[in-house]
C-alpha cells in the first residue's frame, strides 16, 4: 500500500521543517510549501489524503486557499493551523471548508491524532470518478476507460492522467506533473515526464486516434476539454 500522502503549507519556516520531517518520520509521504498560491496548484494536482493549512499565509490566506479548494471541487481534508484562537476564526476557517482546527502551540502526537482522525473519514462530497469527454477515471477502482474500452495504466501514468484531468483545459508544467506523481525531491532535470507523458498518449489517444495530450511548446502539457475528440 502506497504511503499517506500529506501537503503541509506554513509560512514560518522552521516550523514548516520541523513538521514534514516528524511526518515522513512517521511514514507519510510529505510535501511542504510556505506560499498559499503553491498550495492551490500543488493540491490540484496531486490527490492528497490530508492538507495542514496555516491561516497566516503571504499573499493568499489559508481561509481563501480553502475556500477555493473546495469551490474547485478539492476535497482533501484540510486541518487548519493557526496562532489565532478566537472562536471566531474557528467559525471562518471551518465555515470556508476546514475539516478540523489545531490552534498554535500544540503537540506533535496530538498533530498526528488528528491526522489519523481525518484521513479515516471519506469526504461524502469527493467524486471518485472523474470525466473528460469520453475519458473517464474510476479513483476507487483505479480504472480507466475510453467510450467503453477498458485502458491499463501503470501506477505513475494513473496519477498523471488523474493530474491531467482534474486540470483539463490547464497547462500543467513539467515542475507540477513531477510534484504530482514523483516525490518533489525527484531529480527536476529528469525527462521522466515526458516520457511518461509519451507512454501514457500511447495508451489513451493513439489507439483511438485521438489527440487529448497537447504539448505547450516552452511550458509543459496539456488536456482538452473535449478529451482529444475529433
Amino acid at each position: 500500500m502506497a504511503p499517506m500522502r500529506v501537503l503541509v503549507v506554513e509560512d514560518e519556516v522552521k516550523l514548516g521543517e520541523i513538521v514534514a520531517r516528524g511526518l515522513r518520520e512517521e511514514g507519510y509521504a510529505t510535501d511542504l510549501t510556505n506560499r498559499g498560491e503553491d498550495a492551490l496548484w500543488m493540491a490540484r494536482a496531486a490527490a492528497y489524503d490530508a492538507i495542514l493549512l496555516d491561516v497566516m499565509l503571504p499573499g493568499i490566506d489559508g481561509f481563501s486557499v480553502c475556500r477555493r479548494l473546495r469551490d474547485e471541487g478539492v476535497w482533501s481534508p484540510v486541518l487548519m493551523l493557526t496562532a489565532r484562537d478566537a472562536v471566531g476564526d474557528r467559525v471562518a476557517g471551518l465555515d470556508a471548508g476546514a475539516d478540523d482546527y489545531l490552534a498554535k502551540p500544540f503537540a506533535f502526537e496530538e498533530l498526528l491524532a488528528r491526522l489519523r482522525a481525518l484521513t479515516r473519514r471519506v469526504p461524502l462530497e469527493r467524486p471518485t470518478v472523474l470525466t473528460v469527454g469520453d475519458l473517464r477515471v474510476d479513483r476507487a477502482q483505479h480504472r480507466v476507460w475510453r467510450g467503453d474500452a477498458e485502458i491499463r495504466l501503470t501506477t505513475k501514468e494513473f496519477v498523471l492522467l488523474e493530474a491531467f484531468m482534474r486540470n483539463a483545459g490547464v497547462v500543467m508544467t513539467r515542475g507540477q506533473l513531477l510534484d504530482a506523481a514523483w516525490d518533489m525531491s525527484y531529480e527536476r532535470r529528469s525527462n521522466v515526464v515526458d516520457v511518461n507523458v509519451r507512454y501514457l498518449r500511447e495508451k489513451i489517444d493513439r489507439p483511438f486516434e485521438r489527440e487529448s495530450l497537447e504539448t505547450v511548446r516552452g511550458v509543459g502539457y496539456r488536456l482538452r476539454t473535449d478529451g482529444g475528440r475529433a
